[in-house]
């Protein structure tokens, strides 16, 4: 709990600093850094990084709803970095966005319309240009969107109230367009297995620290956001093999599965369509909660969903999932929307 709450009041500050314009908030010594320098340049020796282009997802999911004329189909955009954009995997239908579309399109029983504008090796100073072009195409806006990032801003030491500030001008320009927003806060760094102390300690401290932040200006935002970090932290941690990739590094087919499975239920609920009720559940460690202590509790339990109730407050909220079903063989060959 101490420690919750010592994440809770940075995470504020690196949320006020960002609406205010400020640079960011010093988390670590000068002697740590000195450290961290060297540790980062042993780690590139050894953590891959794949400069392959991941697969093109873009397309029409759902190919089984195609009848229904009563409603059109709904528009699902993914933003971010390398994670979002699917970089590990070399089919279609491993990608996170369609695996997700695809879960989507089952549980709406409509056909889902996917973009993807994500770039890897972006950082949250990208997201601007990746709003634009999610809304500047000229089409019907997207009904909702993913945004996953925050990796890049902790390794390549952008200051996490500049980063923060990038994702919630983000989150507001959609949602001033109407389009409703998911974010999936910043990874466990601390995971990656080449990774050794004391760099995995403070990746870890740090990427925790930014998650609970990107949560903070998300929700303040209008979106909602759902920890990723400690959801895979454990599982990559247990099976590195199984949830890493080849360049041990991004998430591997099984890796973007479990993360997926995690969004899909917030992804679902922000437009109406998953069972839960919008309220907590007190056996389930629900609540509602301060933004900022609930922030700082999603950091430390991944999975967990956090969404704005009145202010200054948010609901705290652990979805029940589902098995994804089964990505549809034509997801290799998404179909053009029309």
């Amino acid at each position: 709990m101490p420690m919750t709450m010592s994440r809770a009041r940075v995470a504020r500050r690196i949320a006020t600093a960002a609406a205010v314009g400020g640079g960011g908030v010093g988390l670590l010594g000068v002697a740590t850094v000195g450290v961290l320098l060297t540790e980062v340049r042993l780690a590139r020796r050894t953590v891959g990084g794949s400069s392959d282009i991941p697969p093109c997802a873009d397309g029409r999911y759902g190919a089984a709803f195609g009848h229904r004329t009563d409603r059109p189909p709904l528009r699902l955009g993914f933003l971010g970095d390398s994670t979002a954009a699917g970089q590990g995997v070399h089919r279609v239908s491993q990608t996170p966005g369609a695996l997700l579309a695809s879960g989507l399109a089952a549980v709406a029983e409509l056909p889902v319309d996917f973009r993807n504008v994500a770039l890897p090796g972006a950082q949250s100073d990208d997201l601007a240009r990746q709003v634009e072009l999610m809304l500047a195409d000229g089409t019907r806006t997207p009904d909702v969107c993913v945004i996953m990032i925050g990796a890049n801003d902790v390794t390549h030491r952008m200051p996490p109230a500049q980063s923060v500030r990038h994702l919630s001008e983000a989150v507001r320009r959609l949602r001033a367009a109407g389009c409703e927003v998911v974010v999936g806060t910043c990874p466990d760094l601390g995971t990656i297995e080449p990774v050794y102390q004391p760099l995995r300690w403070v990746a870890r401290r740090l990427s925790r620290q930014l998650a609970a932040a990107q949560t903070i200006g998300a929700v303040e935002n209008g979106g909602r956001t759902v920890s990723l970090g400690d959801l895979l932290g454990p599982e990559f941690e247990a099976h590195p093999r199984e949830l890493f990739g080849p360049d041990n590094y991004h998430p591997s087919a099984e890796g973007y599965a479990t993360a997926a499975m995690a969004v899909l239920p917030t992804l679902c609920a922000a437009l109406g369509l998953w069972p839960d009720e919008e309220r907590p559940e007190p056996a389930r460690g629900e609540g509602i909660l301060p933004v900022e202590q609930a922030a700082a509790e999603a950091a430390s339990e991944g999975g967990t969903e956090v969404t704005a109730s009145r202010a200054p407050w948010a609901l705290l909220k652990h979805r029940r999932r589902r098995q994804l079903p089964e990505a549809e063989e034509s997801a290799d060959r998404p179909s053009v929307p029309r």
